[in-house]
């Protein structure tokens, strides 16, 4: 599917890269011969997340989360054309595009793409709208995936850790079928966001390979069978022929050309490539530099992502999936991650954030984050006295289980906002932790974390990770990974470059091992982490359901 090679690479020849985050787009100008980012610009989401009611009013259920697609397109009008704008790129200097998305995130269309939540007598119905990732709501769906899936000894399970994450493609379709089978029955496409926004761009629907490794459960080139859907639900059988199959499209490739509806919306060129659409976390690898095995790359934001390549294959408990090609070609590509960091501190600045350090961070021009930052800086490890769990949002990684929540044990009426906020930074750290030995003993070596996403400007977050991990710690030398990433992979695809290896040579970016652990405050912190781990054994591998139960409980009081 790649165009043929064409020397594009030189000073005067451009791409796109659009990253579609949880709450936002961004919009990066890309030079092709080294990557240099010419302008950004960043279009939030009118509707944001829906999570406590549709647009029209109707309630939604807890542990919903939804998204309206019209928002996307929203980035395409207003973003594209402001990066270029400010870019002083000329629209015929512009070769392709390329995006990313957040993961898994799908949404039901029509054979034609329509999104079912636009179509006026379905506004009202949750089903019909885009689940973002975090939508953890078919938690029990994904329960019985794997439950089914370990009884009947299917092969493919083990290349997910053993279990099925109620984020996933088919975990969010079962609860689709199961709670509205009128809308089940009319989808006619169910589709990745990612796979959608390519679609719209160029006219083909291409699904990509990553998603569909990664989130679709396709292995060696096949789906799940339809006896083991059928055996789900017998309604179910059909799902992947009738509502998920289509050619896949690999990295890099070519989906098609930029529409004449498309080039109307961005300023761009009718006919440039659109490369195959990626994930967030998986395009920004080869844009941190991490094109050979033992580096991970942890893109930091609302969540965390760990992703990395490696020549070994191994079967790593409750890693998110491993795919062969699935960040770069000839390696397996892995990937795992915490559900919730940014979204933890941030539900902590607003819950935990009194009017007199408002008023202090104020007069000190710092922000919420900076001041308690600050403050928590201050301490030396382990004064606060405090231990946290980062379940908030649940656990991706490694045990898979969203119906868990967070802890924070040790506090007292002394304690401060500013030690529940380290405490914070130092549960995700400890996650972290628990995901690198899960592949270390698994017999995947990570030798160095590369650190992506916003949160990478935290200097006390990064210092905290590297005397955890007792790694070094290296940073992507840009704001906008991701949307680098997507520029690079539409690089390959205008044929600039030969392949993603030699877009990442040319345009990738990443200062190595800027934080290096502290032998002093890594002792301290193993201390710490033993600690973590005996309540996240305790709490998360059955020795006390006490988290189920109040889930339970929650959603009796709330029915």
């Amino acid at each position: 599917m790649n165009a043929p090679h064409e020397d594009h690479a030189n000073l005067d020849t451009y791409v796109i890269g659009v990253d579609y985050g949880t709450l936002s787009g961004r919009a990066v100008v890309v030079r092709v011969a080294d990557g240099a980012e010419l302008a950004v610009a960043e279009h939030p989401y009118t509707h944001a997340v829906l999570d406590r009611q549709l647009p029209d009013g109707t309630p939604l259920p807890p542990d919903w989360a939804l998204q309206v697609p019209a928002d996307y397109i929203d980035v395409l009008r207003i973003a594209v054309p402001e990066a270029l704008a400010r870019s002083g790129v000329r629209p015929d200097q512009v070769v392709g595009i390329g995006t990313d998305f957040t993961a898994c995130t799908v949404l039901p269309v029509l054979a034609d793409g329509t999104p079912l939540c636009e179509l006026p007598e379905f506004a009202g119905r949750p089903h019909a709208y885009v689940k973002l990732w975090r939508h953890h709501a078919a938690q029990a769906q994904a329960d019985r995936i794997t439950a089914l899936a370990d009884a009947r000894k299917e092969p493919w399970l083990k290349r997910y850790g053993g279990k099925i994450s109620s984020e996933w493609e088919f975990a969010k379709a079962l609860q689709l079928l199961e709670e509205d089978p009128e809308l089940y029955e009319l989808t006619e496409r169910w589709i990745e966001a990612a796979d959608w926004i390519v679609w719209r761009l160029s006219g083909s629907y291409v699904r990509n390979a990553c998603t569909a490794g990664y989130k679709g459960q396709l292995q060696d080139g096949s789906y799940p069978s339809s006896d083991y859907l059928a055996a789900l639900n017998p309604d179910f059988s059909g799902f992947v022929i009738d509502k998920l199959d289509q050619p896949i499209g690999q990295l890099g490739d070519r989906a098609g050309g930029l529409t004449a509806e498309a080039a109307a919306w961005t300023g761009l060129p009718e006919g440039i490539a659109v490369c195959v659409g990626n994930v967030d976390a998986h395009v920004t690898a080869p844009a941190a530099t991490a094109v050979e095995p033992g580096r991970m790359v942890a893109i930091m934001g609302t969540s965390t992502c760990h992703v990395m390549s490696s020549d070994q294959w191994a079967e790593v408990p409750g890693m998110c999936g491993v795919v062969e090609g699935g960040i770069l070609p000839g390696l397996w590509g892995y990937e795992a991650g915490q559900s919730g960091v940014g979204d933890i501190f941030g539900w902590f600045v607003r819950t935990g954030f009194p009017a007199s350090y408002a008023e202090e961070a104020a007069a000190l021009g710092r922000d919420p984050h900076e001041h308690l930052t600050a403050l928590a800086a201050e301490q030396r490890v382990g004064q606060h006295g405090l231990i946290a769990l980062d379940w908030h949002s649940g656990n991706r990684s490694v045990l898979v289980d969203h119906d868990l929540s967070g802890v924070v044990v040790g506090l007292t009426l002394s304690t401060r906002p500013e030690d529940v906020y380290r405490a914070l930074l130092e549960a995700t750290a400890f996650g972290t932790r628990t995901i690198i030995e899960a592949f270390e003993t698994s017999g995947v070596p990570v030798r160095e974390l590369i650190v992506a996403g916003g949160l990478m400007k935290n200097p006390l977050l990064m210092q905290i990770y590297a005397d955890v991990t007792r790694l070094p710690l290296g940073v992507i030398d840009s704001a906008q990974g991701p949307a680098l990433g997507a520029a690079m992979h539409a690089a390959v695809a205008a044929g600039a470059h030969a392949d993603i290896r030699a877009a990442a040579h040319a345009m990738a970016k990443a200062r190595p091992a800027v934080y290096q652990p502290d032998p002093e405050r890594a002792a301290a912190y193993d201390r710490l982490y033993a600690e973590y781990r005996l309540l996240h054994d305790y709490f998360g591998r059955g020795a006390n359901e006490v988290m189920h139960r109040l889930r339970r409980l929650r959603t009796e009081a709330s029915a």
